[in-house]
């Protein structure tokens, strides 16, 4: 079962398109809107996985245990 749902819906009055990402994934209504800033519903999909992959690949360093 997925654990959040993105879904990119098109501003009408730019013509661009923002992202909504729900959570949890069957949640009603997004807990997150962005601006409107996408040429496309692709270009924003892509940036996305972009994103996450970025961050999923570079995590934070660890904390050391004497400030745990």
């Amino acid at each position: 079962m997925p654990v959040i749902r993105i879904e990119p819906v098109e501003d009408q009055a730019s013509g661009r398109y923002a992202l909504e990402i729900y959570y949890p994934a069957d949640a009603d209504r997004p807990l997150v809107t962005t601006t409107p800033r996408y040429k496309s519903a692709a270009a924003a999909e892509q940036d996305t996985i972009a994103i996450l992959s970025a961050a999923a690949n570079n995590p934070p360093p660890e904390e050391p245990a004497s400030n745990r």
